[in-house]
């Protein structure tokens, strides 16, 4: 009886992530969406705990279960209480690689019960026959690969995860040394040669084998710094996007290793929809996915390179001057940026487009699909704020609406506007689809001063005649232009 009443939990389980993911494509149903999805798994734990049998027998360590899950909810809980919108990235980050750390130790301690059990039925009998009787058995096999792809991805995501926070909080610089992509590719397929060889000796030498499967978690761990080390520039949210769909996937063997249709159906949502994210950014930022597999773009030498050729002089506009021309334009074309989530501007920014629209002024915002620090960091910045969901442009459909577009106002945005994008070979950015606000007639850009982006480069854009910037804090300006545009 508890068996079934355990299979319709994990069913509803199921039901309620497919659905939550499903809200999690609009700003409006997001929230929902999120808490669905929660309830679905608090539902699968709670199942989990007080129905599930071992040999028959209930689970008796409800003391370590119960204190395991009471710690770790009160530090999410602070943890997502306390963080700034500003640092959300490097949350996503720590948050992935423990799930990423949770897969590869549930892989270490199923591997060990697996060595133990082997021992404890095959001791009677000769090496001879033990390597005869595991050989023929395909479950074993099977349950050795489910349980190195655990390990494997899980340790990548882990330690990956981990340099990504260090770098999106400044506490990791970018680093890369000549023959770096030949030293990744040399270290991936040793843990895939290991790897086959492992699943080849297992049964026979469980000793050695044991050995040989630290040392793949070790060199796995390894590999996942290197993976992420050189990663610079505005290539970040593709590594975290990409990290994730390896702990999606990592918790998808965990779902096969322990028979549990929840853990597995969550593990390959998360694993196909990081996957399909990735490729999508990949596109935006015109980078094949091979090149992410292997480290080889985002390097902060070419950046400091590019950053150094000659520019011409910049002009400045004032704040009365920029809301003249705001509040006398037909249409205006708002692109957040980093900038404007460090300022937690965006409600001021909501005020003035509605301001703007009081004063018949038609008010959109251009979203570029990797501003700020990670996937659809802007959208969720904006949704906080209440802007219709509606006035987001997506790049495409922004970059057709700015030559009929009077004027465009750049919160913060640096790498993502840049035409060097599109007219400079020699830049690291060079051949990344930007929003091409250029095509404007006037080009307003707000920022603390004329310090490079993300990727370490100067902006063509803010040497242009049509450009003229407007220094200071984003929510202060914002505010200030809201009272000057008032008196227009």
């Amino acid at each position: 009886m508890g068996s079934s009443i355990l299979s319709i939990i994990y069913l509803i389980g199921s039901v309620t992530f497919i659905l939550g993911l499903k809200m999690l494509s609009k700003p409006d149903t997001a929230r929902k969406g999120n808490l669905v999805a929660a309830a679905g798994m608090s539902l699968a734990i709670l199942g989990t705990i007080f129905l599930y049998r071992v040999n028959d027998a209930p689970l008796h360590n409800y003391g370590w279960i119960f204190t395991g899950l009471v710690i770790g909810g009160v530090i999410g809980v602070l943890s997502a209480k306390k963080v700034k919108m500003t640092a959300m990235p490097e949350m996503v980050s720590m948050f992935n690689g423990m799930g990423g750390a949770c897969a590869a130790l549930i892989s270490i301690v199923e591997f060990d019960h697996l060595i133990k059990l082997i021992k404890n039925l095959y001791a009677p009998v000769s090496d001879d026959h033990l390597a005869l009787q595991l050989l023929e058995s395909s479950a074993s096999k099977g349950m050795v690969i489910i349980i190195l792809l655990s390990l494997i991805i899980g340790a990548v995501s882990c330690a990956g995860s981990i340099v990504a926070w260090g770098k999106l909080t400044g506490k990791v610089k970018d680093f890369s040394f000549n023959g770096q992509h030949f030293l990744n590719m040399g270290v991936l397929a040793l843990i895939v040669g290991l790897s086959v060889w492992l699943v080849c000796i297992f049964g026979i030498s469980p000793g050695t084998g044991l050995i040989v499967f630290y040392v793949v978690f070790l060199l796995a761990l390894f590999y996942g710094v290197l993976f992420v080390l050189p990663i610079g520039g505005a290539d970040m949210p593709v590594v975290i996007s990409l990290l994730n769909s390896f702990t999606g996937v990592a918790a998808a063997c965990g779902g096969f290793l322990y028979s549990n249709p929840v853990m597995l159906t969550g593990g390959i949502l998360v694993g196909s929809a990081g996957t399909i994210l990735t490729i999508l950014m990949c596109k935006a930022m015109n980078r094949s996915l091979k090149n992410v597999l292997i480290g080889s773009f985002g390097g902060g030498a070419a950046g400091a390179a590019a950053s150094g050729k000659e520019q011409g002089n910049y002009k400045e506009i004032s704040l009365n001057d920029a809301a003249v021309v705001l509040a006398y334009a037909n249409k205006v074309i708002i692109v957040p940026g980093y900038g404007l989530a460090v300022a937690q501007a965006q409600h001021a920014c909501h005020e003035l487009e509605k301001q703007l629209e009081e004063k018949g002024v038609e008010v959109k915002y251009a979203i570029h699909p990797v501003a700020g620090r990670m996937p659809g960091h802007m959208n969720v910045l904006l949704a906080e704020a209440d802007v219709p969901y509606e006035k987001l442009l997506e790049m495409e459909d922004a970059n057709a609406e700015f030559p009929t577009t009077d004027a465009v106002l750049i919160l913060g945005a640096n790498d993502v506007v840049n035409p060097a994008a599109k007219s400079d070979p020699a830049s690291p950015i060079y051949g990344m689809p930007i929003l091409e606000v250029e095509n404007a007639k006037v080009v307003i850009v707000n920022k603390r001063s004329m310090k490079p982006g993300y990727a370490g480069i100067e902006n063509d854009l803010f040497f242009q005649p049509k450009t003229s910037m407007l220094f200071g804090d984003a929510k202060k300006v914002l505010q200030e232009l809201l009272s000057a545009i008032k008196e227009v």
